[in-house]
C-alpha cells in the first residue's frame, strides 16, 4: 500500500510546504504542468504525493483517502465536526497564519464587545422584524462561538466570495471571515471586535486516523516522522 502525503495544489501555501519539507530533507515536486495535479517525494521511500486544494484536504484524510496533509487548522475545524477523531495535528509549520475574526461596521461606536453585539443584534430584530445577519464562510466555527458567548438574534448568511464587502452591499450587517493583516476588513470600514479572534489558523500538518495501513505505509509514516523530528 502506498502511503499519500496530501498537500495544498498552487500559490505560496504550495511552494512554503514544498521549502518546509525541503528542510527536513524530504523533496517535493509537481509532475508535468499546474494542470496536473500529482507530483513526486524524494528522500523517503514508498510515499505518493496528491495535490489537493487545501479545502479538500480535510475531506481526504477524514475519508482516508491520503495518510497525511496539510492544510489549515480553521478548515479541518469548520469542515470536520468530529475532527479529533478524524485526523491528528502532527506539526505547525510557521507559515500561514491567519485569525478567524468578527468584524462589525466603524460606524457601530457602541459595539466593541460580543455583549455589545447580542445587544446590538436583539434590538436590530426589534426593530426590523428579523435577526442581523453575519456573512461567512465558517457556519460551524461562528455558530458554535456565539452560542458558547450567549450571542443570540443572529443568522449566518453564507459568503463564498468576497466577504468583506458584503455590509457595503447591504446583504449582511457583519461578517465573520479569516483575516491576515487586517487591511481588507479597514479598507471597507469594518472593526473587528475587541474580544480577540474566534481561531487562530495557520498551515499544519496532520495524520489520519481512518487510513487504512500496511506494514509498508507504516514504514513510510515513520521515516517521515523521523525527518520532521516527531514522536508518537
Amino acid at each position: 500500500m502506498t502511503f499519500k502525503l496530501g498537500v495544498p495544489s498552487k500559490g505560496r501555501l504550495m511552494e512554503k510546504t514544498f521549502d518546509w519539507f525541503a528542510d527536513h530533507g524530504i523533496t517535493l515536486a509537481r509532475v508535468g504542468s499546474e494542470r496536473e495535479y500529482s507530483g513526486v517525494v524524494s528522500g523517503i521511500e514508498g510515499v505518493e504525493l496528491v495535490l489537493l486544494s487545501a479545502g479538500e484536504v480535510p475531506r481526504e484524510l477524514a475519508a482516508g483517502h491520503i495518510h497525511m496533509g496539510v492544510t489549515g487548522t480553521d478548515l479541518v475545524r469548520e469542515k470536520l465536526p468530529l475532527w479529533a477523531s478524524q485526523v491528528k495535528e502532527l506539526a505547525p509549520m510557521g507559515f500561514g497564519q491567519a485569525d478567524l475574526v468578527i468584524a462589525v461596521p466603524d460606524h457601530w461606536v457602541d459595539v466593541e464587545t460580543l455583549d455589545d453585539l447580542d445587544a446590538a443584534a436583539a434590538a436590530f430584530r426589534a426593530r426590523h422584524g428579523f435577526r442581523m445577519r453575519i456573512a461567512t464562510k465558517y457556519h460551524r466555527l461562528i455558530r458554535t462561538y456565539l452560542r458558547l458567548h450567549g450571542v443570540a438574534d443572529y443568522q449566518l448568511v453564507d459568503s463564498q466570495g468576497a466577504t468583506e464587502g458584503t455590509v457595503r452591499q447591504e446583504t449582511a450587517e457583519a461578517v465573520a471571515d479569516i483575516t491576515s493583516t487586517g487591511e481588507t476588513l479597514r479598507a471597507n470600514h469594518l472593526r473587528m471586535l475587541a474580544d480577540g479572534p474566534v481561531h487562530q489558523s495557520q498551515a499544519t500538518l496532520f495524520q489520519s486516523l481512518t487510513a487504512p495501513c500496511d506494514d509498508a505505509s507504516i514504514a513510510a509514516k515513520e521515516q517521515i516522522k523521523a525527518r520532521l523530528g516527531l514522536r508518537d
